[in-house]
């Protein structure tokens, strides 16, 4: 994003903060206090740097209390009801604590947790020495944000034993279904055949694995050193601001610097903390993640392992912890433990590698539905070379394959924009151009400043045909203004979920030794800080409500909870005054346009299916109360494989679609096997795409009646 007003506000912050906290440091901190110093800096930002500063008052306090207590120790199984009770003398001490830079709440909570920890490795020791009995009839409510804390010790070490139980459970059965197996080949006394396990013993080997699991992750927090936990309160803090401001240690800032120039290595996928583990809320195109494609966004990672050792469970692990187990150099393998959207669970094995940028690229394909052809364009990301604009960006390469679409006959245009988290927000401006005359695209707000009004003011028109843009809950932040423009211009019908992600918020990151001359602390990290907000042309912003669909299509994330409001303390919706700007003329017919696709939307079968697996699999994610019994698991286990294979159906699904990549492309797969097959793949992705199909129905309704008007886009060749 160019510099604009958040610039400004940003050296106003730290003109103001250089003298601050030159003579303030001196005179007001210890001089090794580095976590005083980091406390009272961190919160000057916020009071004066972030878009909707909060009130730092008794419910501020209140809420930093109940989610510290809910970082630490979200499945409940260290600290007592007594604990709770200790610290509540603190509960709306927090704020006042924060002005004076006292930490003394942190202080009591970190050392009651360090106690409990260490009495809770005897506990889990203790539980594991003794069998678990699977023929009793018992149960586990894993929604553990409803629970109470433990009364007595007691009652807490019968807690761990049925979260162990649960957690052993699946090994004990993969152990078992393992042993059937083997079982008819030791029998037939064939050469090598290992001999099956009894119950019994699969029982025991059971409870060893997870004993093991237990070890190591009590090692790796036993490495835990105590400003690694102060950063957990120091973020419970930032939390409340807002869910995309946060403070990055050193080591941290510098893997986010790494993140941002594209070219790091791990899985390729973002993760956001929850009690079960760490739930994958994204996947980066071209990382290990999207080119395997068993794991997807809505799964929760259980346990990580490292190349065929023993995993560690991650339930109850700091985020941050659980992304260091996970990341790793290119070209090992990590073993990821998963619970899956439709609640079965899997091992997945995935060597870890950069990403592949090519795949976060643009990319075009040729339609062919009986004599007509239609161009689809797949954007992953808003992409921009920041060091050099001219490099490649992704306004730039859509106005290419617009180009070359146009070139080779193509009647409609798809701009795919699922799965989309955004990027620069410059390229979305000029992207836009590329579909109206001229006027506004965005507008951003800054706190207490006069709104911005980022506008196409290049009067040419690449493509002035039918455009339909695809949409999901996944499209976030940049694709929301680009599909929010066309919407309110009638320009494009938007295709897709019933809301997208709907983050329409700026951060902009501030290393925080900018602020502290004559520093002895050492670096002190940064801070990645809300400044503005974007709002539509049409003065609704695009935070938490997304861009509601045209035709809304429904899809597997259709009753799960994802996007910002699955998020903490998001900022609200609302209104400003819209822009000046005129709606495209170029459509007749535009809502009965949009009234036909409804109505075959509501009688297509795929799509009826697809609204059942959906509902099928939010009642899945609400099944909190499980069943310890073996038997029950078995069933309930047989029941999931018979639904799972009900629904195998809607990869079988065919949409009648040609697809073809663009001769430029085609003429690269004699010396680009590897291209050919991406191509192939994603073609045949394609053809079992509903959306796909109905917008290009759609596209051809846009069509007709733009003959009917006599204006339909320029073709050459």
């Amino acid at each position: 994003m160019k510099r604009n007003l958040a610039y400004a506000l940003f050296v106003m912050l730290i003109a103001v903060a250089s003298c601050s906290f030159t003579n303030q440091s001196a005179e007001n901190f210890e001089n090794d206090d580095k976590d005083k110093l980091l406390l009272d800096l961190i919160t000057y930002v916020l009071e004066k740097g972030h878009y909707e500063p909060k009130a730092i008052d008794d419910d501020f306090s209140v809420s930093v209390f109940e989610d510290f207590i809910s970082v630490l120790d979200p499945t409940k199984r260290y600290f007592l009801e007594s604990d709770i009770e200790d610290f509540e003398q603190y509960k709306f001490q927090i704020d006042d604590q924060i002005k004076n830079t006292e930490i003394t709440f942190f202080n009591v909570v970190h050392e009651r947790l360090i106690e409990r920890m260490e009495g809770a490795k005897a506990v889990y020791k203790e539980v594991l020495a003794q069998p678990f009995d699977y023929s009793q009839r018992e149960t586990i409510n894993i929604e553990y944000e409803d629970l109470t804390f433990a009364d007595s010790e007691k009652d807490l070490k019968e807690r761990w034993r049925k979260q162990l139980k649960y957690a052993t459970l699946g090994t004990y059965d993969s152990k078992i279904t393992i042993s059937e197996k083997i079982k008819d080949s030791f029998e037939k006394g064939e050469k090598d055949a290992e001999k099956p396990m009894t119950p019994a013993e699969a029982e025991v080997s059971s409870r060893e694995s997870t004993q093991k699991t237990l070890d190591e992750f009590f090692d790796f927090v036993d490495d835990l050193e105590r400003k690694d936990w102060f950063v957990q309160y120091i973020n419970t803090i930032v939390d409340e601001f807002d869910p995309h401001t946060f403070y990055f240690a050193p080591d941290d800032k510098e893997k986010f610097d790494m993140n941002m120039s594209g070219k790091f290595e791990g899985i390729g996928a973002r993760l956001q903390k929850k009690p079960e583990g760490a739930k994958v809320v994204e996947v980066i195109s071209g990382g290990p993640v999207w080119r395997d494609q068993r794991l997807e966004v809505g799964d929760q990672i259980l346990k990580v392992g490292q190349a065929g050792e023993a995993p560690i469970n991650i339930v109850g692990m700091r985020l941050d912890d659980a992304i260091k187990l996970i990341k790793g150099p290119q070209g090992t393998v990590v073993d990821l433990t998963v619970r899956k959207v439709d609640g079965s669970m899997e091992t997945i094995s995935l060597t870890r590698d950069v990403v592949e940028l090519e795949e976060s690229f643009a990319k075009s394909a040729n339609i062919i539905k009986g004599n007509a052809k239609f161009g689809l364009i797949n954007l992953p990301k808003f992409y921009v070379d920041f060091d050099d604009y001219s490099e490649r960006n992704a306004a730039t390469d859509v106005a290419k394959e617009v180009e070359r679409l146009k070139q080779e006959g193509a009647e409609g245009l798809i701009l795919d924009l699922r799965d989309n988290g955004g990027g620069s927000l410059k390229t979305v401006v000029e992207m836009a151009g590329l579909f109206i005359k001229d006027g506004p695209v965005v507008q951003v707000q800054s706190s207490g400043q006069v709104k911005e009004v980022y506008e196409d003011k290049d009067e040419r028109i690449q493509w002035d045909g039918p455009l339909v843009i695809l949409v999901n809950e996944l499209s976030a932040s940049a694709s929301e203004i680009l599909a929010a423009a066309m919407q309110d211009y009638k320009r494009a019908v938007v295709i897709g979920s019933k809301q997208t992600f709907g983050k329409g918020t700026v951060q902009n990151v501030l290393p925080l030794d900018n602020i502290v001359r004559s520093n002895e602390h050492g670096d002190l990290g940064a801070i990645k800080l809300t400044t503005q907000k974007f709002y539509r042309i049409n003065g609704g912003s695009t935070q938490l409500e997304g861009v509601k669909s045209d035709v809304v299509v429904p899809d597997k994330y259709s009753y799960i909870d994802l996007g910002e409001r699955d998020q903490s303390n998001p900022l609200k919706w609302d209104k400003i005054t819209p822009a000046d700007y005129d709606l495209w003329e170029g459509y007749i017919d535009y809502e009965q346009t949009v009234a036909n696709s409804k109505k075959r939307i509501a009688a297509n079968t795929q799509i009826k299916l697809i609204e059942e697996n959906a509902k099928w699999l939010k009642s899945e994610q609400d099944e909190v109360e499980i069943s310890l019994n073996y038997e029950d698991y078995k069933a309930e286990e047989a029941k999931d494989k018979e639904k799972l294979n009900y629904f195998k159906k809607l990869s079988e699904y065919d949409n009648k679609l040609s697809f073809r990549s663009l001769k430029y492309e085609e003429e690269l797969f004699t010396k680009d096997s590897v291209l050919r097959e991406k191509r192939d793949r994603w073609h045949k992705s394609l053809a079992k795409d509903v959306y796909v199909e109905e917008a290009i129905n759609v596209l051809q309704d846009l069509k007709i009646n733009n003959i009917k008007r006599g204006k339909l886009a320029s073709v050459k060749g």
